[in-house]
């Protein structure tokens, strides 16, 4: 639904254009989790498994370091928009908006999905069934697949730190305007506190643990020494991934709080719905009002 209803919004602004793109991303990744799923049972095949690491694996995490950028830019862009207000600067340009969106998937897919899919390579040799991707790799591949680890877990945390400076600066200048025109709207405070701390805390709480269990856990899956704590680190990692994961299901709450276009279509098409559930049960036209 988020999706068709995005489709139906024109894009007018950076924000539609990040929104938009961020829709899709959710999507791919949506359509990934069955086979994250499947790839997990003991029952699977070990030709699926490798077909999984080699390919819908690095399309998963892509998409899902996609969701972290595009969602940066939101923040970014709200920021930018709240502290200045008037005048439209370069980043509030529609062409800025698509070319950084475009940039953000040929960039990531470019350095982190291709080159894990070519280095992919090698074949288990036994029946055996095996739980972990390195087994696919060889040493470059190993070696790519540390260093392409390490960097996107960095790259989080570089967005992350832009990403509450932002809601910082935001807070700060919303309070301030608050205290100039002297309101005592305590309502208003509480729903404008919730649209400007909403996105940081739907970010921190989704991704901050993956990325926290993925720093143990990176020399842990690239090295050939096993010992107690790997099953631990494996669980964690598991449980911290299903959280991420969950961020594709919070993301549309943030479409329909942050943006009113979003929000008026949705409004508009659950009530066409409703209109036209009540005209097939009457057998006539639809009450007006």
């Amino acid at each position: 639904m988020a999706a068709w209803v995005s489709l139906r919004v024109r894009s007018t602004s950076t924000f539609m254009v990040y929104l938009k793109s961020l829709v899709l991303s959710d999507i791919l990744e949506t359509l990934m989790i069955p086979f994250d799923i499947y790839q997990t049972l003991h029952t699977r095949a070990t030709a699926f498994h490798m077909f999984h690491c080699r390919f819908l694996g690095p399309i998963r995490y892509t998409c899902m370091y996609i969701s972290i950028s595009l969602t940066a830019l939101i923040s970014l862009d709200r920021f930018i928009k709240i502290v200045q207000p008037c005048g439209q600067t370069l980043c509030q340009n529609l062409r800025f908006g698509r070319l950084m969106s475009a940039s953000i998937y040929v960039m990531l897919t470019a350095t982190s999905c291709l080159p894990t899919m070519v280095l992919t390579n090698r074949r288990h040799n036994t029946s055996d069934p095996v739980s972990s991707c390195a087994v696919y790799k060889g040493a470059p591949g190993r070696h790519l697949h540390q260093t392409t680890l390490i960097t996107l877990n960095l790259y989080f945390w570089l967005l992350c730190a832009m990403v509450v400076a932002c809601y910082m600066g935001i807070s700060r200048t919303v309070l301030q305007s608050f205290r100039n025109s002297g309101s005592s709207n305590s309502q208003a405070k509480q729903r404008t506190k919730l649209r400007v701390f909403l996105v940081l805390v739907v970010f921190l709480v989704s991704f901050s643990p993956y990325h926290l269990v993925r720093i143990s856990y990176i020399f842990q899956q690239t090295s050939r020494v096993v010992s107690c704590a790997d099953h631990w680190r494996t669980y964690a990692k598991g449980i911290s991934l299903w959280i991420a994961t969950t961020n594709v299901c919070l993301n549309p709450i943030l479409y329909f709080f942050l943006c009113r276009e979003f929000s008026e279509k949705l409004k508009s098409v659950i009530q066409g719905a409703g209109d036209c559930v009540l005209k097939n049960r009457s057998g006539g036209t639809a009450p007006k009002g």
